[in-house]
């Protein structure tokens, strides 16, 4: 379908990247991205105000072991919990993305720049996750690792998933993007702009002063993140781009259909039939559907990194739409 934007503006995009995008380790992250970026800028036409976010987990999961080993040999080194990983890997990310975008467009002779906004969201302080947290993160540890870190740590709490046992933090519903402000001030002045990484930094207000933030450890479902971030920066399209061509029904059964062109009350029906599983499809299918719901005439797509530019122009992958 043809993708358009109110008049009297360029047409504003979301686009995110699975974790797939992105690999692990510097070296492979470089170079994966490097692949990534001559198709993110052949999805986009020239005047498109573009936002580009991305997962980040297998980066925190680095970032937090290295410093978790080298912590109780060196009493200098701190245990770095999620908040600064988050921000860490925010940065580096995006100075990754960065460098690939920006050597992509010096090629062509692009007038546009990159720029990275570490980004915080805010969530509410009485979420009910926050209370109940059960969101797995970190490596797989013996009782033992676990009891001595949580002897450490005491508001550390783990689960035995029955491959050992795992830290768990909540997952708490995005409500603000805080820099929602700059990110619109960089599209003004001819940015693409990397923000959101990894579902944000999760902020609540401080108590004593209304005013400033405070980071909690907890972890920002990427894809509810992305939603709001088109919500909070008023965006025409958003762009789902993860390792299959389509949303499907009946995935991975003989009866596999996969799905083009779908009405938003159509893809209600198939989520509350149980179709996408509760991995990682199911919040894609949600996060599309309430960002269309926000703003009728917007367009939510699903679809694979390696077809970017046909996703990004509406002729592949899953279009959700009313």
């Amino acid at each position: 379908m043809s993708i358009t934007t109110r008049p009297g503006r360029p047409r504003r995009i979301v686009i995110s990247l699975g974790g797939l995008a992105l690999g692990d380790g510097l070296d492979r992250q470089l170079n994966r991205i490097r692949e990534v970026a001559p198709r993110l800028l052949e999805a986009i036409d020239a005047d498109d105000e573009v936002i580009i976010t991305h997962g980040n987990g297998p980066q925190v999961n680095m970032v937090q072991r290295a410093f978790g080993v080298a912590a109780p040999d060196d009493p200098a080194v701190p245990v770095m919990d999620l908040p600064e990983c988050g921000a860490m890997t925010q940065s580096y990310i995006g100075y990754h993305l960065q460098q690939a975008l920006g050597a992509e467009l010096h090629k062509h002779g692009g007038r546009r720049h990159v720029a990275t906004i570490i980004t915080q969201i805010e969530v509410e302080p009485d979420d009910p996750s926050l209370a109940n947290p059960t969101k797995q993160i970190g490596p797989h540890l013996t009782k033992e690792q676990a009891e001595a870190q949580s002897a450490q740590h005491p508001g550390f709490r783990f689960i035995d998933d029955g491959r050992g046992f795992r830290r768990v933090v909540a997952s708490p519903r995005p409500r603000r993007i805080v820099e929602s402000e700059s990110i619109l001030n960089l599209l003004d002045n001819d940015f693409i702009v990397i923000a959101g990484g990894g579902g944000g930094i999760p902020v609540i207000r401080d108590s004593d002063d209304k005013g400033c933030y405070v980071g909690i450890p907890a972890v920002i479902e990427k894809d509810y993140a992305a939603e709001l971030l088109g919500d909070d920066c008023d965006a025409d399209v958003l762009v789902f781009l993860t390792d299959v061509d389509n949303v499907c029904l009946g995935y991975g059964t003989a009866s596999e259909k996969p799905l083009g062109d779908v009405s938003v009350p159509e893809m209600h029906a198939y989520l509350d039939a149980g179709e996408f599983g509760s991995d990682t499809m199911d919040p894609k299918v949600r996060a599309a559907l309430r960002f269309c719901e926000n703003r009728p005439d917007r367009i939510a797509i699903i679809g694979a990194l390696g077809n970017a530019p046909q996703v990004v122009k509406g002729v592949s992958g899953t279009r959700i739409h009313y």
